[in-house]
């Protein structure tokens, strides 16, 4: 089987599975009438595409059983997390707010007008799937192409090693905010501790830094390395589109976090900087993160 039509056939199934999934997502979430249900599901489909590229890609295997085991270690840890994260909860404030912009129905009744259905299918379920498509090329890619050789072992271990970056920071950082929210006397507080104190979004830097380290593997081979735009667009949707930027239009109607906002870095690491009016940090009220 040549490469391409290897890839043909590791990216159709992909784009199978995913929609099977989406609209699997949809169903729960209209029963429950909530869609943040998809965040649980985002971190599954990749876990998915990465098995059918370790299955059905003709590439070199030993790269293909690296991709799946780092992107299963991510994504299993990802979907149980937003499903402990959202379980028992209302809708998420962003795709309320999404969804009200478009002028879709209110998400916390089900959205059942046809509108508002087609609305949320469009704007949720499909531009997730599309993303998770998207996104996982250079998993799709790295599965059709040869063995790794000399200077692109270099790249495949700095892929290793940003991965590596990346995935403590993800899981770290939310498990720091857990146990921060699980603590009765941080009620009403900022989270600006441990890591959240070096970056107000931890997590989403976690995220967008395994990407890129995946995306170094695929590109120590080509044409991996073609597939750029996938981390790139990863990155876009974790700070400007549904990450990050969306986060901050909420939280910086807290007390305390606009203090934060001017301390602490947006989204890469840095040291904290001191507060403006030179007040000790410790003293500043916080709300939850």
């Amino acid at each position: 089987m040549s490469a391409w039509s290897s890839f043909l056939t590791v990216t159709l199934v992909s784009l199978a599975g995913l929609a099977v999934l989406q609209a699997a997502t949809f169903a729960v979430g209209r029963r429950i009438g909530r869609y943040n249900v998809v965040d649980v599901a985002w971190g599954a489909g990749f876990v998915y595409v990465a098995a059918v590229a370790a299955a059905l890609g003709s590439g070199d295997p030993v790269r293909r059983v690296l991709l799946l085991v780092l992107v299963a270690l991510w994504g299993v840890r990802l979907t149980w997390h937003m499903h402990r994260k959202s379980a028992g909860k209302g809708e998420d404030p962003r795709y309320t707010a999404l969804l009200n912009r478009a002028g879709g129905a209110s998400v916390g009744n089900g959205a059942s007008d046809a509108t508002g259905i087609a609305i949320v299918v469009r704007k949720i379920f499909v531009t997730q799937g599309a993303a998770q498509w998207f996104v996982s090329l250079p998993i799709q890619v790295s599965a059709v192409a040869g063995p790794t050789r000399s200077l692109g072992t270099v790249a495949l271990v700095a892929g290793v090693v940003l991965w590596v970056v990346g995935f403590v920071f993800e899981a770290v950082g939310d498990r720091q905010l857990r146990a921060f929210k699980a603590d009765p006397a941080n009620r009403g507080r900022i989270m600006d501790r441990g890591l959240w104190a070096w970056t107000r979004h931890p997590n989403y830097f976690g995220d967008a830094t395994v990407w890129w380290g995946l995306w170094l593997i695929a590109a120590s081979v080509w044409p991996g390395v073609l597939t750029v735009a996938s981390p790139a667009i990863m990155t876009y949707f974790l700070v400007y589109a549904t990450g990050a930027r969306l986060l901050e239009r909420s939280m910086s109607q807290r007390p305390g976090y606009p203090e934060y906002q001017q301390r602490t870095s947006y989204f890469l690491p840095r040291p904290p900087r001191r507060a403006l009016d030179g007040a000790d940090r410790h003293v500043r009220p916080r709300a939850t993160g």
